[in-house]
């Protein structure tokens, strides 16, 4: 009893995990470019009984021999898809959608003091005064869009006119001829497994990354030849990748599971008292 107890604890805690993940799935339904994530579970350290001659075969019997007791179930992963959302027409110039599952918009952020390089998959672009009569680049959050050369992308106000190639070039021009031209810094991530969300759906690397993993096997950053890879459409956005009706489902069975659990632990309960009456 005391071990049913222990193992529905353990499970329990795990279950409350996953459904922060499926609840974190669900309110980013209408996030731009977000990429949910799902979890796969794996049984605890496991004890066996060996309640049988070691002689003694069981006909048909095509697990070992014994009897196996648990201490619950783990979440083993929790691994992001990069599954391709639905592509939404915007007729906006500035918003664009990455027609490759892999591809991410790289962005400046600020943290704690100091600047680092995130990835985002949200193709909403707007323009910020920096100065001197010029605009910056920047995401729905205010992040400045960087180049292929890490470079925040920064242009005359003058420049009313914009078009962003499949091949992620960005233009902008007047009507007196004035124009720039700029690469939108664009990363393939090759192992998604080794990324962390870091709010504002951006993703980026560990603190904690494992010693000896090389970021450039994490993600490869799209520049030179490379750039011809690069698969942009404008004038549309990505929607998340999130199936709601799916998510809801994974929900309700993570309540039934919870409450199975739950309900093992009150049994053990009423059991343990029984067994202290008649002692």
């Amino acid at each position: 009893m005391t071990r049913s107890m222990t193992t529905a604890v353990n499970t329990i805690s795990q279950l409350q995990k996953q459904f922060d993940i499926i609840s974190h799935n669900i309110s980013n339904v209408q996030t731009n470019g977000f990429k949910k994530r799902d979890v796969s579970f794996s049984d605890m350290v496991y004890q066996q009984l060996n309640n049988q001659p070691i002689e003694e075969k069981e006909v048909g019997r095509l697990t070992p021999q014994g009897l196996r007791q648990g201490v619950g179930a783990k979440i083993s992963k929790s691994m992001m898809v990069l599954q391709q959302g639905a592509i939404q027409n915007t007729d906006r110039a500035l918003d664009i959608a990455f027609t490759e599952e892999n591809q991410f918009l790289k962005v400046q952020v600020q943290e704690n003091g100091q600047t680092a390089i995130r990835f985002t998959r949200n193709g909403a672009l707007y323009l910020t005064p920096s100065g001197n009569n010029e605009v910056m680049l920047v995401t729905a959050e205010g992040h400045p869009v960087l180049d292929d050369n890490n470079n925040s992308i920064v242009f005359s106000d003058q420049l009313k006119e914009f078009t962003i190639f499949q091949n992620g070039v960005f233009q902008a021009q007047s009507e007196n001829g004035q124009q720039l031209t700029a690469n939108l810094g664009v990363v393939a991530i090759n192992k998604p497994q080794y990324m962390e969300q870091k709010g504002d759906n951006l993703l980026g690397l560990p603190e904690n990354l494992q010693p000896g993993v090389n970021p450039a096997l994490i993600y490869t950053e799209l520049t030179g030849a490379e750039r011809n890879q690069v698969a942009v459409q404008q004038k549309a956005l990505e929607a998340s990748n999130v199936d709601l009706s799916k998510e809801m489902t994974e929900m309700i069975n993570v309540q039934r599971a919870l409450q199975f659990q739950s309900r093992s632990i009150s049994l053990s309960d009423q059991m343990m008292g029984l067994v202290n009456g008649i002692r």
